[in-house]
Formats: structure tokens, sequence, C-alpha cells
């Protein structure tokens, strides 16, 4: 399909789709730049729906550098999250509650959602399908995205059903034009310390002045393999890791019993970064999963969307202290 029938046939047709086997809605995305944050709470989307004000809120929270993880336009506890730390970085009280405060120091003119092109490398590099199994996994040459969709929702930290709900007519192609958000550009800055929350499952990067610069939400361990307590160090960066799957050193996956290793890969079990921590076997990295984190457990690292942990990544050093806590000053109350 051209780039112009793509466009036409999402600004004039009103499509459902099935998400889950659940009907949803087009979201047009004039729904998104138009919609008001303060409206939320007071009008109550369809169960399922994404709603455009959410989505308009979790778009300026990861903008402001307070991520609500994947944007997918529903409220829970990952936007609230946001929000308290959003109000952690600007000294307001912290609650995780959207006051008018909140609210109007978010907002700004730029538009959430804009058109992007499919280009030709969006659809390379991509994979059948990834198998659960570990042992599987370690056949293949590659653990990529399994399709276009997948690749732009992590690229603009997208839910893979908003992607849908902005795009139901296009077969992302390459030169089709689509609806994506813009999350604007990845935090900056020199990280001088990490607290990694246990109890709010969040992750947050401190300057050597004090002042907070990023927060993010993770998963940190679970009961059955507890993460880490005290302070720790970052000992490294690898990008597109390969996994070593140890089951007598890490945790036993299905009935692998034997070392294997696992090719780098997005959907790898570590995602796209490994941050090494001082403490043997443990880190801070991505996931295959981004809708997830926060709400199953780790083997005892701390888990980020792909997009966050790249962003961390980038901010640390070898040396930058990992301190393990539970409660910190961005939690909600």
């Amino acid at each position: 399909m051209s780039s112009m029938k793509t466009a036409l046939t999402m600004s004039l047709l009103a499509l459902a789709f099935s998400v889950g086997g659940a009907a949803a809605r087009e979201l047009r995305p004039e729904e998104i730049n138009t919609a008001s944050i303060a409206s939320i709470g007071t009008e109550k989307p369809a169960p399922g729906d994404p709603d455009p004000a959410i989505v308009r809120l979790q778009v300026l929270l990861d903008r402001a550098g307070s991520s609500p993880g994947v944007i997918d336009g529903l409220s829970g506890e990952n936007v609230d999250k946001a929000v308290a730390g959003f109000e952690a970085m600007n000294n307001l009280p912290v609650d995780g509650r959207l006051d008018p405060e909140v609210a109007s120091r978010l907002e700004g003119n730029a538009p959430i959602v804009e058109s992007y092109v499919v280009s030709a490398e969006d659809a390379a590099g991509l994979v059948d399908k990834i198998p659960e199994d570990y042992g599987e996994k370690a056949k293949m040459q590659s653990l990529g995205y399994t399709s276009v969709a997948e690749k732009l929702s992590e690229r603009f930290h997208l839910g893979i059903d908003l992607v849908h709900a902005l795009n139901p007519a296009s077969q992302f192609a390459p030169g089709d034009t689509v609806w994506v958000v813009n999350p604007g550009p990845p935090r900056g800055g020199k990280v001088k310390r990490i607290e990694a929350d246990r109890k709010t499952g969040q992750v947050l990067a401190y300057a050597a002045d004090g002042s907070l610069l990023a927060v993010y939400p993770a998963t940190i361990g679970s009961e059955d393999n507890p993460a880490p307590s005290g302070k720790h160090k970052v000992k490294g960066v690898a990008r597109m890791p390969v996994y070593r799957y140890d089951p007598k050193r890490n945790f036993k996956q299905g009935k692998n019993d034997k070392v294997l290793t696992i090719p780098k890969g997005p959907n790898g079990p570590v995602g796209t970064v490994w941050i090494d921590l001082t403490e043997p076997t443990y880190g801070i990295h991505g996931t295959p999963e981004p809708k997830l984190i926060d709400k199953v457990g780790s083997h005892g690292c701390v888990r980020l969307t792909n997009w966050d942990a790249e962003e961390l990544a980038a901010m640390v050093k070898p040396g930058v202290v990992v301190d393990f806590v539970t409660g910190s000053p961005a939690a909600p109350k």
C-alpha cells in the first residue's frame, strides 16, 4: 500500500480491531493531541480501550524523565509511580496524584502523535517467532523482533496494542506512513548513584549534585529469587549481549540442564543491554516483555524496558554506586 493510500485510509476510516479477543476502537491522533490530562479520572473509557488523555500523560512524563514504562493509554501503578517520580524531580510533594500543579508543569504545545514513514531497515532482521524454551532459543542466529510493528513499538516506547489502535489499517510495509508518539530524546547527564527500590519497583538515577536525573519502573527480583541487598557498583556495560544460561549458577528453565549460549537480540532474556554489577551474576538489564515490567518477578536482577535500560546505560560508567533500598522519595504515598 502506498504512503498516500495508507494515510488516507487512516484518516477516513474508523475500524474495529481485536486485541486479546476483545474489540477495541481505533484511536485517532487528534484525540491524543487535543486531549486534556486534567480530565483524567473524570471520564472512563471502555474496559481495555486506551484513554487518549492517559497516552498524553504517559508521553509527557516520558519526555520529562520519569518513565511510565510502556505507553499504552491504560492507567495503573506505573503511571502513578511516574507521576510521583516527576514530583520528586521537581521538588513537589510526592503523592503520585495528578493535581493541577503537576499537570501545568507537564503540559506543552508540542504534538504528542506524529507521522512516521516505515523504512526498509525497519523490515530487516526480523524473525518468525521467539520460542519459550531456552534450548530452542540457543539454536537461533538472533532473537530479533518478530514484526515491524513490534520494532516500532519499542523505538517509540509504545505498547503493541496501541500501535495497532493508532494504525488499524496499516500493513507496516516499507513506504507506509504510520502514526506513532514522540517520547522525546533520551535523557542526558552523568549518573553518580543509582537506587533500586525493591518495595516500590523503581530505579532512581542521581547526579553528582544529588539531583534526580531519571526515574524508571523496574522489576527487582522476586520472592523466590530476591535481589541483592546493600551497595554495589557498576562494572561495565554490554550492548546487545549474548546470554550465557547456566542452570547450576542461575535458575532452571524448563528441562534445560546444560549450559547454553543464547544469541543476542531485543527478544533475548536480558534484552538489548546489560549493566554489569560487582555482585556476581547480577545486573540491570532490558527485557523481551516490556509490558510485564513490575508485573512479574525477575531472577534477582533489575529489569527495565529496553529503552529505559539503554538510556540509563548511556549515563553510567564503571564505579557508579547501585544501592538496593526499601522505600524511596519518589514512591507514591
